[in-house]
């Protein structure tokens, strides 16, 4: 699904363009990739980092029980809608279901309790249920929660504000940035090696070529895999216990040398 329905362009990300709707030049007619093991060698480390939060499997498996776009070539349009809109909601849910994991928000338990069983139902309607949701409403109200247990489990840590700050670039290295609210802000290429952000909120934060050698991101809250996969680290940098260091890190020679 994610193959066919998303648009990308020529970047450092993917190696050519594609326009929404048509299929992955390396995807397979048995709907695997073609390239898969050599996505990175081969320009196409967008896909590497790409994360749908089980959206996909939603769409293709509940929402439309089965059928492909293959060979139900009239409903590949909506399905497709439909797919964006329930990729969404499916990220609302994994923010959500991390919140109900933090005993710092402990008050907000029964709201996000709620909204979280809200957002299930709504992927779970009909395709012109799912096609009519009111995302952007949805979201706003959702956010609010997220912001209300990200202020909860930062209240006792230095709180740094670089909400939407554009430090594309900066050299962070060793900072200090407990509890620090990171909220959308482009952290492209820039330098966290040996930075301390633990319990920092990095909900949407752009991590793409961040380098995290030796960062510390213990209790770091809202941080997705995709995120992690984007950036740069190694086997120094410390990571919350539901994320999975990255194949692709290099491991360093302290490690090494430990590890012998």
């Amino acid at each position: 699904m994610c193959c066919v329905a998303l648009p990308f362009a020529a970047s450092t990300d993917f190696a050519v363009d594609k326009p929404a709707g048509r299929p992955c030049a390396n995807l397979r007619d048995d709907n695997r990739c073609g390239i898969h093991h050599r996505l990175r060698d081969t320009g196409f480390t967008g896909c590497t980092v790409y994360d749908c939060f089980g959206a996909g499997q939603k769409v293709s498996q509940t929402t439309y029980a089965g059928r492909d776009w293959r060979h139900d070539p009239a409903t590949a349009r909506q399905m497709f809608d439909v797919f964006a809109t329930t990729r969404q909601l499916h990220e609302l849910l994994w923010y959500l279901a991390e919140a109900l994991t933090l005993p710092a928000a402990r008050t907000l338990h029964h709201d996000l309790r709620h909204a979280y069983d809200h957002t299930r139902r709504l992927t779970l309607g009909t395709p012109d249920q799912v096609a009519a949701v009111d995302v952007a409403t949805h979201r706003a109200d959702v956010n609010t929660l997220l912001l209300r247990t990200s202020e909860l489990v930062r209240a006792t840590t230095r709180r740094p504000n670089h909400r939407g700050a554009d430090l594309i670039g900066a050299n962070l290295a060793g900072a200090d940035l407990r509890g620090a609210n990171l909220r959308g802000t482009y952290l492209i290429a820039a330098d966290l090696t040996g930075a301390d952000l633990r319990t920092a909120d990095l909900i949407g934060a752009d991590l793409r070529d961040t380098r995290l050698h030796r960062a510390d991101l213990t209790g770091a809250i809202f941080l997705t895999q995709a995120q992690v996969n984007a950036a740069h680290g190694d086997t120094a940098t410390r990571l919350p216990p539901t994320l999975t260091r990255p194949t692709h890190w290099p491991v360093t020679a302290s490690s090494r040398t430990t590890a012998s």
